[in-house]
């Protein structure tokens, strides 16, 4: 089972209110630049655990996603962090 972990991201809001994320930053403080989003739903991390706003991201070419629980952002981790 994968891991929540909660990562620093940088936001913006658009004319309507709607956030979205442009960047995040990981645990070694390397930026990852967020190319594109591609989907927004409220949906459940089943391989970390709760529930939230899925950005459903393109970063480097990868898709990825990122989660909104609240007011912090998390993404899934295949490994343990210690």
């Amino acid at each position: 089972m994968g891991h929540k972990v909660y990562v620093p991201v940088t936001a913006e809001f658009d004319a309507d209110g709607n956030i979205m994320p442009v960047a995040l930053t990981w645990l070694d403080g390397h930026v990852y630049e967020i190319d594109r989003i591609l989907d927004v739903r409220r949906a459940a991390s089943l391989k970390g655990g709760g529930l939230g706003l899925r950005y459903t991201c393109r970063i480097n070419g990868r898709t990825t996603h990122i989660w909104l629980d609240e007011s912090r952002w998390f993404v899934e981790s295949k490994r343990g962090i210690n």
